[in-house]
């Protein structure tokens, strides 16, 4: 029983619910920048390039049956082991973006918390004030 109340603490803890949520839209946003990566970024470089698709790059690791055609989706679909560098070309297009997006976004949050004006001091309470007087008028 004091393992549930152990664990019933731990997971209502603002931290977890942070945490959950963080990794909720982490994945959306993954998917967001999946989608800008692979249908706007990839082709637009695949035409400076010379219109290549990054995703048929490969490179055929086995004997390639006769009559299977040199795409990468018929090889797969033939058995074929295949180096699929394309892929991971476009990925790394992926985390590169992404990791440059959360730089942005950690690097505006810091200049935000610097821009704010430094709180200005505490008044000092009472009691010092009062010690402050005495000790004065002890001086005159």
């Amino acid at each position: 029983m004091n393992l549930l109340t152990d664990f019933k603490e731990f997971a209502v803890k603002g931290n977890v619910i942070d945490l959950a949520v963080a990794v909720i839209i982490g994945g959306a946003f993954g998917k967001i920048v999946e989608a800008l990566v692979g249908d706007i970024i990839m082709p637009v470089v695949g035409a400076i390039i010379g219109k290549i698709d990054f995703s048929n790059f490969f490179i055929p690791l086995g004997t390639v049956p006769a009559g299977t055609e040199m795409t990468l989706a018929a090889l797969k679909k033939a058995n074929v082991p295949v180096l699929a560098y394309g892929d991971f070309i476009t990925i790394a297009i992926n985390f590169l973006i992404l990791a440059f997006i959360i730089f942005m976004m950690v690097r505006l949050i810091s200049k935000l918390k610097r821009a704010q004006p430094p709180a200005p001091p505490a008044a000092d309470p009472e009691e010092i004030l009062l010690l402050r007087d005495i000790r004065d008028s002890l001086r005159r």
